[in-house]
C-alpha cells in the first residue's frame, strides 16, 4: 500500500506537519472573569483556551506554568 500526497496530509493522517505549522494560537480576553494564577495571585487577562469554570483555581500564570514543568533534555 502506497500513500500519495492527497488533501489529509499524505501518510501523516490529516495532521499537515504538526501542531504548531498554523502560527501562534489566538489568544481569548478573560479579564471579566477575574482570574489569578494559582500559585504566585497574578492577574490572568489572557489565554490560549477558553478556561473550564471548575477549575479556575488550577489555572497558572505563563512564569508560574514554565516553572512547573519537567526541564527539556
Amino acid at each position: 500500500m502506497t500513500y500519495q500526497n492527497d488533501s489529509q496530509g499524505g501518510s501523516r493522517g490529516g495532521f499537515g506537519g504538526g501542531f504548531r505549522s498554523q502560527g501562534p494560537r489566538p489568544m481569548i480576553d478573560v479579564t471579566s472573569m477575574n482570574i489569578t494564577c494559582c500559585d504566585c495571585s497574578t492577574p490572568i487577562t489572557q489565554l490560549p483556551f477558553n478556561p473550564d469554570p471548575n477549575r479556575l483555581n488550577t489555572i497558572r500564570c505563563r512564569d508560574c506554568l514554565r516553572k512547573s514543568r519537567p526541564p527539556r533534555y
